[in-house]
């Protein structure tokens, strides 16, 4: 049975032991010295990979900890880093944290306005950055009055110019640090569970980007705080794909790796993570909405191809998992009949199709960052992988809820508090959030932090949600993102677009509304789904996405799924019109954040005229 939930005015777990991260550092160097912690491939992801252990890492970081600090880089200093996940992104992480500094990680598509706001607000005066593309971006912040950076570090050899190289950090023998070693002997793992540990900046899906100060102590108290609730292994691999401006991947690839002892396989280019997964077969995955979306979207157009008899074993194999996993679902424990049916049917079906793509082994698969598609999440528990969604933000250090196979998850919700927070519901469904791990406040230019929390501590989320008797939470939406009609009825676009998706052709959607009479939608076409469902139905198999667009049988099939997501929605709810789009929104194009949100705003100004039209405009 799952375990009593926590209710809302109920104090926190006692205080938590507060170390930092360069104590655990120092405790995986002593304790794990053999052990792999980080792997990484050359940047072009072609050739072997290149491995250190946790022995290699401490003494790697100290050595790189020295260089910065014959740069100037000091206690408290804030350190810009710009790059992808490669081994100089995240040991320069860590070398900061133990030489005092916070490492400040900027998101690789982020516009130079916010570059530049960034770089202002965190008073930074060094800069670590990966190339000349990146380079040419910062470079002009140099000669700007009002921006303190004073210097860019490079990492590739050969884009540095002017600049100082990477490799310059790292001069070999061990070196003496300069300019004062006794300084930087002083300075090396002195952090206290109240100093920064890092700065992360919202993506900025409204408004200019926010620093959340985040704290070693609120990090270890979420990572103590996680671990109470997941099934892992122990020194589990992670695959670390996101970006770490991103702050799952903070917690997912560098703190909780950290704490954990566990081998980290850098992947610097994200469309490569399929293949990194093939090799690695991880125990863990943890991949954003849209990415399971993707997932799901790729798996089904290679089933739709497969002949009949082949589906109808897979669907029988499938429909035993969900019965399985309903049972978890319920907190029981599963017949031994249908126990048998379920490790039958995983062990002759679905472990072969898992393992096509890495996946066979995975234990714990996750989610967060907006409200997962149910159809998506039914669609993997027909494979035995349940994916326990969570709920949190960058203010919250991440997880403030989740789904737990240890006590107990409900399919479509974001689960329960972990143990260093405490959660509540506003009168109007806001969700408010109080804790260890709940930050203190968001950074000012003259390096005070500014409280977003209330007299009694507690921080309000921007979020709407609901509970049930159980004290699961389910989201609603964003209160922001709330479209309000012209009748004055409230509608979640989430709730809606999620509802559109739920057909393989559809895959990604916008609803429109506000102060309108009815909703309208912007629907993106499937890639990968489009084409195997043209081939299966008749379409010419050489058509590309932009083609089918127009196509009358795809059209067709389209009004049939806008139609079926209508009949499950209010009156209010239903889309009345709608744009079909052949080109899919992403970081690169504007229309997502680098963590895969919408951005609303971008979208509706994008495609302006598009919904002027629907509206008859």
């Amino acid at each position: 049975m799952t375990s009593e939930p926590r209710t809302a005015g109920e104090p926190p777990a006692a205080p938590t032991a507060r170390r930092t991260l360069p104590q655990l550092l120092a405790r995986n160097a002593r304790d794990y010295p053999g052990l792999p912690g980080l792997s990484w491939q050359p940047t072009d992801g072609d050739g072997d990979w290149t491995t250190l252990t946790w022995a290699e890492i401490h003494q790697h970081t100290e050595r790189l900890a020295a260089g910065y600090a014959a740069l100037g880089v000091g206690r408290g200093d804030h350190v810009l880093l710009m790059m992808a996940n490669r081994p100089e992104h995240w040991l320069s992480d860590l070398a900061l944290v133990r030489l005092g500094a916070v490492p400040v990680s900027v998101y690789g598509t982020a516009a130079p306005e916010q570059i530049t706001h960034i770089a202002r607000n965190c008073r930074a005066r060094v800069a670590v950055v990966e190339g000349a593309t990146q380079v040419e971006v910062w470079e002009p912040l140099l000669a700007d009055a009002d921006t303190p950076l004073e210097r860019l570090v490079v990492a590739e050899s050969g884009a540095e110019g002017g600049h100082t190289p990477y490799a310059g950090l790292l001069p070999v023998p061990v070196p003496v640090p300069v300019p004062a070693p006794e300084q930087f002997a002083k300075e090396l793992d002195a952090a206290s569970p109240d100093d920064p540990l890092t700065v992360v900046y919202t993506s900025g899906t409204t408004g200019e980007p926010k620093g959340v100060v985040l704290t070693h102590g609120q990090v270890m108290a979420n990572a103590l705080a996680l671990d109470a609730v997941v099934e892992l292994p122990p020194h589990v691999e992670h695959i670390c794909y996101l970006p770490f401006a991103h702050i799952a991947e903070r917690m997912l690839g560098i703190y909780l790796p950290c704490h954990r002892a566990s081998h980290v396989y850098l992947c610097a280019d994200p469309t490569a993570v399929g293949t990194v997964v093939r090799k690695v077969r991880p125990a863990q995955f943890f991949g954003v909405p849209r990415i399971w979306e993707k997932l799901c979207a790729a798996v089904r157009a290679v089933l739709s191809l497969m002949p009949d008899e082949q589906r109808e074993v897979i669907d029988a194999a499938s429909a035993v998992a969900r019965e399985h996993v309903r049972c978890r679902e319920r907190g029981e424990t599963p017949p031994a009949e249908l126990e048998e049916r379920y490790a039958r049917a995983r062990e002759e079906v679905l472990l072969p199709l898992l393992a096509a793509g890495g996946l066979d082994r995975v234990t714990w698969a996750a989610s967060a960052s907006a409200p997962m598609p149910v159809d998506v999440v039914d669609f993997w528990a027909g494979f035995g992988v349940v994916i326990m969604d969570a709920w949190g933000l960058t203010e919250t250090t991440g997880v403030a809820t989740t789904n737990s196979p240890r006590t107990g998850f409900r399919i479509g919700s974001v689960g329960r508090p972990v143990e260093s927070v405490e959660v509540r519901l506003a009168d109007d469904g806001e969700i408010e959030v109080r804790g260890e791990s709940v930050f203190s406040g968001y950074l000012r230019p003259d390096g005070s932090v500014r409280s977003a929390l209330d007299a009694d501590g507690w921080l309000a989320t921007g979020d709407i949600g609901r509970t049930d008797e159980d004290g699961y939470l389910w989201l609603t939406d964003r209160k922001k993102e709330m479209i309000i009609t012209s009748t004055g009825k409230n509608v979640s676009p989430a709730l809606v677009e999620n509802a559109l998706k739920e057909h393989p052709l559809i895959g990604q959607a916008l609803v429109h509304g506000d102060r309108r009479s009815y909703l309208v939608a912007l629907l993106v076409l499937d890639a990968e789904a489009a084409p195997a469902w043209a081939a299966t139905h008749g379409v010419e198999v050489d058509a590309t996405v932009a083609d089918l667009v127009g196509h009358p049988a795809v059209r067709a099939e389209v009004d049939r799924a806008v139609a079926a997501a209508n009949s499950r929605l209010s009156s209010t709810e239903q889309v009345k019109r709608y744009e079909l789009l052949a080109e899919e929104w992403g970081p690169a194009t504007g229309e997502l954040t680098p963590s895969l949100k919408m951005r609303r705003r971008v979208i509706r100004d994008k495609y302006a005229t598009a919904l002027s039209g629907l509206y008859g405009g």
